[in-house]
């Protein structure tokens, strides 16, 4: 498969607030790499932590040996030109000694459990963190999920209202995909819809979400664009499935996807923006049918946009 390029185009503001949201909730990046690389800053406060706990027990030792050189002078002091004589009582020598001792035994536990505690905090925040992301993602292809739908259109719709923006739905089916499982396996489907995902991320901005709808379905959500915004993208969709095809990544198939446009209205809810889209893309797919599925994308998509 060719390698895509995120590409920017024409379509609005820039939406940064949906883009920090979707920029927390994504994962892209794999999760053995992020446990790495927690691993390894770990590693390096453990490091500094015994440093740290060196440095109090040297200081330690050098204040017992001063007070030790206070208490006995003779013991450190040989030249006959200085002497320097102080009377302590044993027990109060003893305590001193041992308050000493326990102060330093005390820093130095407490740091070992400052360091615990700090380490099962960072390893539990680790594991929220990947619980709540796995729950938003599809782990096949790397993509929201239907579960997270819900909530990510809400901020989408949300951010139109506020700004009295644009906001178009993009319903998107892949044609004769059953053929794909029946005749290669379900381990090339899988390939198919992985390819696929790459394909409508790449043909889209950072501040859109593309999320796995169904089985073979997706949806795409352009944030600020309006209907004849969404035909461009359109067409680049069209322009990657092509490539796809002319890389001859499966044998006697050619990948051919319906699209499904609606766009949004403030009196809109999300079913009747998804019942809209559906209907438009089972007319796509039905015009496909009519061409014997060798129709492209573009062409289809754009019919359907009525441009």
């Amino acid at each position: 498969m060719p390698g895509y390029t995120v590409l920017s185009y024409p379509c609005g503001s820039h939406l940064s607030e949906l883009d920090l949201a979707v920029s927390v909730i994504q994962m892209y990046r794999q999760t053995e790499s992020i446990l790495a690389r927690v691993g390894e800053q770990l590693s390096q406060l453990e490091k500094r932590d015994w440093e740290l706990w060196l440095i109090v027990s040297l200081t330690g030792v050098l204040v017992a040996t001063g007070l030790l050189a206070i208490l006995f002078p003779a013991a450190f002091l040989k030249q006959d030109n200085v002497h320097f004589e102080l009377t302590v009582s044993r027990p109060l020598a003893v305590g001193l000694i041992a308050l000493l001792a326990l102060l330093n035994t005390y820093l130095v536990s407490k740091r070992l459990e400052i360091r615990r505690v700090r380490e099962e905090l960072i390893s539990s925040t680790i594991q929220r963190e990947l619980i709540q992301q796995q729950s938003f993602t599809d782990p096949l292809t790397e993509i929201y999920n239907r579960h997270s739908l819900e909530e990510m259109v809400g901020r989408f719709i949300s951010h139109a209202r506020r700004l009295q923006s644009s906001l178009t739905f993009l319903l998107i089916d892949i044609d004769r995909f059953k053929d794909v499982n029946t005749r290669f396996g379900h381990l090339t489907g899988d390939v198919v819809l992985a390819d696929t995902a790459a394909l409508l991320k790449s043909s889209v901005r950072g501040s859109d979400a593309v999320f796995r709808y169904g089985g073979d379905e997706f949806l795409i959500v352009l944030a600020d664009t309006s209907r004849a915004g969404a035909a461009r993208v359109v067409e680049r969709i069209g322009s990657y499935v092509l490539d796809w095809n002319r890389a001859k990544n499966l044998q006697a198939f050619e990948l051919s996807l319906s699209i499904g446009v609606s766009e949004w209205s403030d009196s809109m809810t999300l079913d009747q923006l998804l019942d809209d889209a559906d209907r438009e893309m089972y007319a796509a797919k039905a015009d496909h049918q009519l061409n014997k599925g060798r129709s492209n994308l573009a062409s289809a998509g754009v019919r359907k946009l009525g441009l």
